[in-house]
C-alpha cells in the first residue's frame, strides 16, 4: 500500500490544497485583500476550466510527456503555486495561481491512475485507485484542524505555507516511489524499450470513438456525469439551503466533518470490496446509498443532514478508484489515463451544469427545494444505471476493440 499512501498524499495536495483550501480561506482572504464579487466569480469559473483543460492535455499529450516527468511536475508547480498565494496581495495574479492549482489537480489523478494501473498489483487495482482517492478526503478534514487551531494564531497566509510545505514532502516522496518503479533515470529507459506496447495510447478521433460506441468506456463517463451533477451542487448549496431553511448554523459543519470522516473510511474499504466482489457490486452499493441518503434528506433535512453527508462521502470519494480500476481490467494503463481523463471532463460538465440548473432555480423562485428535488432524482437516476450495469455483470462489457487498447 505504500504506492497508495504516497499517491494519496499526491491527492491531499492537488485536490485537498490545491481546490478546497481556497474556499475555507476566502472569507480570512477577503479581509486582507480586495476580493470583489466579480473575482470570486472568476476564480470559480476560471478554475473550472483550467481542470478541463488539465484533463483534456493530458488526454491527449499525456503519453508523450511520461508519467513520471508528470507526476513530479504537477507535485513541483502546485508546491511552488501553494507558496505563491501565501506571499501574492494581488488578486489577479491569485486567480492565476488558483487555476494553475486546478490544472495540475486533474493532470495529477490522471498520471495517478496510469501508474497504478501500470504498476500495482491487477489484483488489488481499484483498492489502490480509491485509497489513494481518498487523499482529498482526509486534506478536508485537515483543512479543518488548519481553520480551528493555526490559521486563528498565524493567519490565513500560514495555511498556504503549511500546505506548500506538504508539497515539498509529497515531491520527495514522488522522487523515491517513481524511482523505486523503475519510472525514473535508466531503468525507466530501460522499461520504456521492453515494453512499448504497454505505452500505445489512442488518436483523439479513436479516443472519441471508443468513449462514444465502447459500453464500458461511455458508461464509466455517464457515470462520472450523472455523480458530479448531483455531488458537486449538493455540496456548494448546502449551507445556503440550510440556512434558508432556517437550521442551526453549526448542524452544516457537522455535516461536513461527516462527509470527511466517511470518505476517509470508504476510500480504504470501498476499493477492496471492488476488488473482491466486483466493480458493479460496489458500484450499486455507494450509488444506492447516495441515493437512500438524499431522500431522507427530502424527507426531513434536519434530522437527515449527517446521513446524507455520510452517504456523499461513501459515494463521491471511492468512486473514482472504482471507475478507473474498472477500465484498468479492460484497457492498457495509458488508454485508462486517456479515458479517466475524458471522465473527468465529463464530470466537470456534470457539475457545471447542476450549478448551472440550481442557481436558475433558486433565481427563479427564491428557494432551493425543487432543486434538491432533482438533484435527488438525478442520484436515483445513478442508482438505477449501477442496479442495471449489476444486472448485466455477466455479459460483455466491451465490444470489439482495436489490440492496441488492451492490456
Amino acid at each position: 500500500m505504500h504506492m497508495a499512501f504516497v499517491f494519496g498524499m499526491n491527492q491531499f495536495i492537488s485536490h485537498g490544497f490545491g481546490i478546497f483550501l481556497f474556499a475555507s480561506l476566502a472569507p480570512l482572504m477577503r479581509e486582507d485583500i480586495a476580493f470583489t464579487n466579480w473575482h470570486i466569480a472568476a476564480i470559480g469559473a476560471l478554475s473550472q476550466l483550467a481542470y478541463l483543460g488539465g484533463a483534456l492535455l493530458i488526454s491527449t499529450l499525456g503519453e508523450r510527456i511520461g508519467s513520471a516527468r508528470l507526476a513530479m511536475f504537477t507535485a513541483t508547480n502546485i508546491t511552488v503555486m501553494l507558496f505563491a498565494i501565501s506571499v501574492l496581495s494581488d488578486p489577479l495574479l491569485i486567480l492565476i495561481a488558483l487555476a494553475l492549482l486546478s490544472a495540475s489537480a486533474s493532470i495529477s489523478w490522471s498520471t495517478i491512475v496510469e501508474v497504478i494501473s501500470r504498476c500495482g498489483p491487477i489484483e488489488k487495482c481499484a483498492t489502490y485507485l480509491s485509497a489513494a482517492a481518498s487523499g482529498t478526503a482526509w486534506c478536508c478534514s485537515f483543512n479543518g484542524l488548519l481553520l480551528l487551531f493555526i490559521v486563528p494564531q498565524l493567519g490565513w497566509r500560514a495555511g498556504w505555507q503549511i500546505a506548500a510545505a506538504f508539497g515539498i514532502c509529497v515531491i520527495i516522496a514522488n522522487w523515491f516511489l517513481l524511482k523505486k518503479l523503475g519510472l525514473i533515470g535508466a531503468a525507466a529507459r530501460q522499461t520504456d524499450s521492453d515494453t512499448p506496447a504497454v505505452r500505445n495510447s489512442l488518436s483523439i478521433p479513436a479516443l472519441l470513438k471508443t468513449v462514444l460506441f465502447e459500453p464500458l468506456a461511455r458508461f464509466a463517463c455517464l457515470i462520472c456525469f450523472a455523480v458530479c451533477f448531483s455531488t458537486i451542487p449538493f455540496a456548494n448549496w448546502l449551507n445556503i439551503y440550510l440556512a434558508e431553511l432556517g437550521l442551526p448554523g453549526d448542524l452544516g459543519g457537522y455535516t461536513w466533518s461527516a462527509i470527511g470522516i466517511s470518505g476517509m473510511i470508504a476510500g480504504l474499504t470501498i476499493g477492496r470490496l471492488a476488488d473482491r466482489f466486483g466493480h458493479h457490486f460496489a458500484l450499486l452499493l455507494i450509488c444506492s446509498a447516495f441515493a437512500l441518503g438524499l431522500m431522507a434528506f427530502l424527507f426531513d433535512q434536519h434530522s437527515f443532514a449527517l446521513l446524507a453527508g455520510i452517504s456523499y462521502g461513501i459515494m463521491y470519494f471511492p468512486i473514482w478508484g472504482i471507475v478507473s480500476g474498472w477500465l484498468s481490467k479492460v484497457y492498457s494503463s495509458t488508454v485508462t489515463m486517456q479515458i479517466s481523463s475524458v471522465c473527468m471532463i465529463t464530470a466537470g460538465l456534470g457539475g457545471a451544469s447542476g450549478n448551472l440548473m440550481v442557481g436558475w432555480v433558486r433565481e427563479s423562485t427564491g428557494a432551493l427545494d425543487i432543486a434538491y428535488w432533482v438533484l435527488t432524482a438525478n442520484a436515483v437516476v445513478l442508482a438505477l444505471m449501477a442496479t442495471g450495469a449489476f444486472i448485466r455483470r455477466n455479459n460483455p462489457v466491451q465490444s470489439a476493440a482495436g489490440s492496441s487498447t488492451h492490456p
